[in-house]
């Protein structure tokens, strides 16, 4: 049955199962729902057949964090981090961005099912003018309050931001908990935002040839600020490299990870879910999921 519906809907072969259950630190599942067809609880539970037992579920936007908030709240493989991305508070009016600031702020306040702020920060690639990078940056001040206020994880999208990231983190205030996602930066980034004691989180990019500078980081990161993620439905790890991502494709990254760091792959499995816990505020619990969908 299971290998049936992943053919049909065109998504990759399971991995090896891992020997050791660890989490996905930051995914989509209801982007990946749209991108693929991958119903959530599916989705869940092909995960945990493989060792991906829970997963921490990424709100963009006010509809997407109301989705992770309830989600999460139904799931106990499931925790919720809540925020509007960087690219899209470039396109709002002041109106606007402040109205959906303070819904994030209730929402990130909701109850422990909500353990981050994210994915909030900056993001210079996809929006370059000078309007939409003050925008970006006012609400990423606004976000580090919330997590602040609240005692949430701040989770950040730093694309070609680095500089700015940094000095407005150190305007602001580090919250206690901060997570680089998709970390990007090379050694010498990574030394300063471990030098803050920020977990640095990575993605199946990590495995693509091109990325020396990422693997250079890894490479220094010490075991316990290390996080791994999908990032799903983009960002699919090689092999799979091409193809549509999902949770329960962290297993090729993660034996990736072993093999970079020369590090026995029980251990580390181990190592990224401790990590995990200690990055979003707590253990989360472990089940079938419910219903889920919608």
């Amino acid at each position: 049955m299971t290998g049936t519906m992943i053919e049909r809907l065109g998504l990759p072969p399971l991995p090896e199962p891992l020997p050791v259950a660890t989490v996905d630190s930051h995914t989509h599942l209801d982007s990946t729902q749209e991108n693929s067809g991958l119903r959530v609880a599916d989705n869940l539970a092909l995960s945990a057949s493989v060792g991906i037992d829970r997963v921490v579920q990424i709100g963009c936007d006010v509809p997407s964090s109301e989705w992770a908030a309830r989600l999460a709240a139904a799931n106990p493989q499931v925790v919720a981090a809540v925020a509007v991305h960087p690219n899209d508070a470039a396109r709002m009016s002041d109106t606007q961005a402040s109205q959906a600031w303070c819904t994030i702020e209730g929402i990130a306040g909701s109850g422990p099912h909500v353990r981050a702020v994210g994915e909030t920060g900056l993001d210079y690639f996809r929006t370059r003018e000078d309007e939409g990078i003050a925008r970006q940056q006012l609400m990423f001040r606004r976000h580090i309050a919330t997590a602040r206020r609240h005692d949430r994880t701040l989770v950040i999208h730093d694309r070609d931001a680095h500089d700015d990231i940094a000095r407005i983190l150190d305007e602001e205030g580090w919250p206690q908990r901060v997570v680089f996602h998709c970390f990007s930066g090379d050694a010498e980034f990574a030394r300063r935002c471990l030098d803050h004691g920020a977990w640095l989180s990575f993605a199946g990019n990590v495995t693509y040839k091109p990325n020396h500078q990422m693997r250079e980081a890894l490479a220094l990161t010490p075991p316990d600020r290390i996080l791994v993620e999908t990032d799903a439905p983009y960002l699919t790890p090689v092999p799979r490299r091409g193809r549509p991502n999902a949770p329960y494709l962290v297993p090729h990254t993660v034996r990736f990870l072993a093999d970079q760091l020369h590090t026995d792959l029980g251990e580390l499995c181990a190592r990224l879910a401790a990590n995990a816990v200690s990055a979003f505020g707590g253990e989360w619990g472990v089940s079938q999921p419910g219903a889920i969908d919608g």
